[in-house]
């Protein structure tokens, strides 16, 4: 495997010691994630649902209450709309913020229900109609490389294979919460089975779906190489765009930080499998020790992981095209 960008420690890093935290560039929750309800602040994706009411909605029980209310985050009355169009911010905080980078241009106002306006139909279109509209909506001198179809191609691509995804929900963080309380034994069980039985109800409901979900673009994280094997993670707990990268274990100077691209579970399947899940989403063949190590296994995949993955082509890392090195 070709390597292009790194992301490299400049001193020892501890397990468990946080390496950095991370606005992204820019962010945006998933358009199917807000046509099935699910509120975050337009801004930063903090979940806007309170606990109770978006296990309500999730487990499709109206009456539901949560115990110990008060560990829900989500405060509505500080919640504020764009007086426009509507659109909802966690804070007058992020409503001002969102105004001044952007929402200004944005803001569809009246033409929120126009299905004719540049920008809704920028929900909607292809590749070549996306540019077209991209560029009636958006167009600014001082971008022009990105306006022309081989720099919007490119952009595209940037986002799609360096993006991360976001996940924010008042319900986890309420789960969380409850999980660090200091409870008699018998009110602890009394709250884990109330939860367990919760998550029983969401899943016969709504499924897996449980999060406000988006995607960022991140400038530290984007130069993070993927290992079978990671030495950090990524993670939201602050409930809204902030990365928080950990470390998983100790990380000597100079060593490369890696995160993984595959979750849990496909990193527990063969290598062959692993690689068909990468080649056919990133682009490139891994050469981590975990798989240099597995080299002399069969190219083999159960029926059951062939029928989840599909083939895939592709031999290259998206990121090869750049010889860069970042310290952190």
């Amino acid at each position: 495997m070709l390597q292009g960008k790194g992301l490299f420690a400049k001193r020892s890093i501890k397990k468990g010691e946080t390496i950095f935290i991370e606005r992204p560039l820019v962010s945006a929750q998933f358009l199917w994630n807000t046509l099935y309800k699910y509120k975050a602040c337009e801004y930063c994706l903090r979940a806007l649902e309170t606990a109770e009411g978006n296990a309500r909605r999730l487990s499709g029980i109206p009456g539901l209450s949560l115990p110990h209310p008060e560990l829900c985050r989500v405060r509505p009355e500080q919640h504020q709309a764009c007086p426009q169009c509507q659109v909802m911010y966690c804070s007058s905080e992020c409503r001002q913020a969102a105004a001044d980078q952007y929402h200004q241009a944005l803001c569809l106002g009246p033409s929120e229900e126009d299905p004719d306006h540049p920008i809704n139909k920028l929900k909607d279109g292809q590749l070549a109609l996306l540019h077209s509209l991209f560029t009636e909506a958006l167009y600014d001198d001082r971008l022009g490389r990105w306006f022309v179809p081989e720099g919007f191609r490119s952009l595209f691509a940037l986002v799609g294979t360096n993006g991360q995804g976001i996940g924010t929900s008042s319900l986890s963080q309420w789960v969380h919460a409850c999980d660090a309380l200091e409870l008699p034994a018998q009110q602890r069980e009394h709250l884990d089975s109330f939860i367990d039985q919760l998550y029983k109800d969401i899943e016969k409901e709504t499924g897996d779906f449980l999060n406000c979900e988006g995607s960022g673009l991140f400038l530290l994280q984007s130069s993070c190489n993927h290992s079978c094997i990671p030495n950090a993670e990524v993670s939201f707990p602050d409930n809204n765009f902030l990365l928080h990268l950990s470390a998983l274990c100790d990380i000597n100077q100079g060593e490369e930080i890696c995160i993984s691209y595959l979750d849990c579970c496909q990193r527990d399947r063969s290598r062959h499998s692993r690689h068909k899940i990468l080649r056919e989403n990133y682009l490139f063949v891994c050469s981590c020790p975990k798989c240099v190590s597995q080299m002399d296994e069969l190219d083999v995949t159960s029926e059951e992981e062939e029928e989840e993955e599909g083939v895939a082509e592709g031999e290259t890392e998206g990121d090869e095209m750049e010889d860069e090195m970042t310290d952190v």
